[in-house]
């Protein structure tokens, strides 16, 4: 686990190191990135993949809705405007026909001990379908009774919502939040008063959330210093069990919404690491502990337990406290990971319904990880999850080599007998470090966002 830092001052706590920073960097959710994926291979690792998964083996569900009622500008999720009700009703028929498919495969061998619904916006649907969704989930896998998480959009919450979040028993969720300013809100399309917040909130804890996350982001088009910390003010004081406190990702090169947010709008390099040490220092002070440099939690939720004990992990949904080794995922564009390895669905909400309506699995692409993948994988993981990381398994050449010794001059990292040990000062930096162990990388490759 990273040393937790005391309080002291920006340029005293992390320094500002921009040649460090200014490598794109990806955000490892998984190793190998979905940028190494294979169009059109994986498919029949996947099958087998599932066939081989041992009886009584514990696994994990991901559900993706690819659909929001209103679509911010900011976003580089994959979804579109919900639109018309055939739409989703379209997309709703397809998705439990892949959950009978993945089913029949797996032929009930697995326990499902979680399930996390994404999007878009699973809310995006409505109350009495996600409830179809649910009991069709339940019926095909035998789930008993798994630990379910919900990503929602306040704007479109109500009490039926919550209602049916209480029946099912839904005990994790994640609020998008972003920003309490009102103008922020404007220039980034994701206009919702601070009292829609408020009352969803109190709507999710009545329903029987125990742990809830507010998504927050900092490097916003005209975001101050200060109107991070107002928003993280108000933030901490609704109580959320959790922050993710994102850096705005600006690729509209690869997400053409995006170009509505104009480039000189926001704020350079600089401003955006005093925004992230800003953050963290805040929600620290507040009591959460840091998960990374970006995620916190309360000392008693799981997120902030893992993170002490050792066993916090990365997957698609950033951090997490799942322990599984498999995440079958099912919807458009969802990811499945396997110990050897990660395939994904179809993208485009539109070819992913043909492919299951023709009876086959909807898969478009994947890698199958090496050994020397899953070593790396490993490495990556512990760096980013545990600051630390035994890298005797793997050689680096002589750029990687020199690459690390950039780190450690810079007295963000020590090696010592095989062991890579980062300071509490290389918070930021852990994601730039990690992908020294990353062979797939190229410098040509602007495919990624910020380091920080």
């Amino acid at each position: 686990m990273f040393a937790l830092p005391c309080a002291g001052s920006l340029l005293g706590m992390w320094p500002y190191l921009p040649d460090l920073l200014a490598r794109p960097v990806p955000r490892y959710t998984s190793f190998p990135t979905a940028a190494e994926f294979a169009p059109g291979s994986g498919a029949a690792e996947y099958l087998s993949a599932v066939a081989a998964i041992p009886v009584g083996s514990d696994i994990s569900l991901y559900v993706h809705i690819p659909y929001c009622e209103q679509i911010c500008f900011y976003c580089g999720c994959n979804t579109g405007r919900a639109g018309r009700a055939s739409r989703l009703t379209a997309y709703l028929n397809a998705l439990l026909a892949e959950i009978d498919l993945v089913a029949s495969a797996l032929d009930g061998r697995a326990n499902i001990r979680r399930i996390a619904f994404g999007g878009g916006s699973p809310n995006a649907i409505a109350p009495t379908d996600f409830v179809r969704l649910v009991d069709a989930l339940t019926c095909a896998f035998a789930t008993g009774r798994p630990e379910m998480s919900v990503e929602l959009d306040p704007r479109g919450f109500s009490l039926k919502w919550a209602e049916v979040l209480a029946t099912i028993g839904v005990t994790h969720a994640s609020l998008g939040v972003q920003t309490f300013s009102t103008q922020i809100q404007h220039a980034i399309g994701r206009v919702q008063p601070r009292k829609l917040i408020l009352d969803t909130t109190a709507l999710l804890r009545d329903a029987g959330v125990r742990s809830l996350n507010f998504d927050m982001m900092y490097g916003l088009p005209g975001q101050t210093e200060n109107d991070l910390t107002e928003s993280l003010i108000q933030a901490i004081d609704l109580g959320p069990d959790r922050v993710a406190l994102f850096g705005y990702a600006h690729v509209p090169h690869l997400v053409p919404r995006q170009r509505q947010i104009p480039d000189d709008k926001l704020p350079d390099q600089k401003k955006r690491f005093e925004m992230a040490w800003s953050g963290f220092a805040r929600l620290r002070s507040a009591g959460y502990a840091s998960v990374g440099f970006d995620h916190f939690a309360k000392p008693g939720d799981g997120l902030a337990i893992a993170s002490r004990n050792g066993t916090l992990r990365r997957n698609f949904q950033g951090f997490t406290d799942d322990r599984q080794e498999i995440l079958l995922g099912l919807g458009a564009s969802s990811i499945s990971m396997f110990p050897g390895l990660i395939v994904q669905n179809e993208k485009n909400a539109g070819r992913y319904r043909m492919r299951v309506s023709a009876g086959q699995h909807p898969l478009s692409g994947g890698i199958v990880r090496s050994p020397d993948d899953r070593r790396r994988a490993i490495i990556i993981e512990n760096i980013l999850c545990n600051g630390k990381a035994d890298i005797s398994a793997v050689t680096l050449g002589l750029a990687g080599q020199e690459r690390l010794q950039e780190f450690a001059r810079q007295g963000l990292l020590d090696v010592s007998h095989d062991v890579l040990t980062l300071s509490a000062k290389a918070l930021p930096y852990a994601r730039g470090i990690a992908a020294i162990f990353d062979p797939y990388r190229t410098q040509e490759k602007r495919r990624f966002s910020n380091a920080i």
